[in-house]
C-alpha cells in the first residue's frame, strides 16, 4: 500500500512524463503514440517504475521503441528534473516496462469465450 505522498509523486511523474513523450522526444523516438499508463515508486522515492503503453505508428517495433526509451532515460530524467526541480528534493531514478495488461485482457476474454 503506497503512502499519499507516494501517490502524490506517481501521479506527477505520470503527467510529466507523458507530456515530455508528447512534446518533448518525439524527434528523438520517431512517429509512434506513447501513453504512461501506470507509475509506481519505491517508498524511499528512489526508484520510479514507468509503464509505458507504445503503438509505433510508421513502422518499427515497441521492442525498438523500448530500447530507444531505455538508452535515453538519463535524458528523460534531466527532463523531469527540470520540471519536478522545485517539488522533489531527489528525482528517482527511472525503470522502463511495458505495459502488457491489455493483452492480459484480451487473452482472458479469449479464453473465456471458448
Amino acid at each position: 500500500m503506497q503512502s499519499t505522498r507516494q501517490n502524490k509523486i506517481c501521479r506527477l511523474i505520470q503527467q510529466d512524463m507523458s507530456d515530455i513523450f508528447l512534446r518533448e522526444m518525439k524527434p528523438v523516438l520517431g512517429p509512434s503514440l506513447i501513453s504512461v499508463t501506470e507509475v509506481r515508486i519505491t517508498p524511499d522515492l528512489s526508484i520510479a517504475r514507468i509503464y509505458v503503453s507504445i503503438m509505433p505508428i510508421g513502422g518499427g517495433s515497441p521492442d525498438s521503441i523500448m530500447a530507444l526509451i531505455r538508452d535515453n532515460s538519463a535524458d528523460l530524467r534531466r527532463r523531469l528534473g527540470l520540471r519536478e526541480g522545485k517539488q522533489l528534493r531527489i528525482i528517482p531514478q527511472l525503470e522502463f516496462f511495458i505495459d502488457d495488461t491489455l493483452d492480459y485482457v484480451e487473452n482472458i476474454n479469449r479464453l473465456l469465450k471458448s
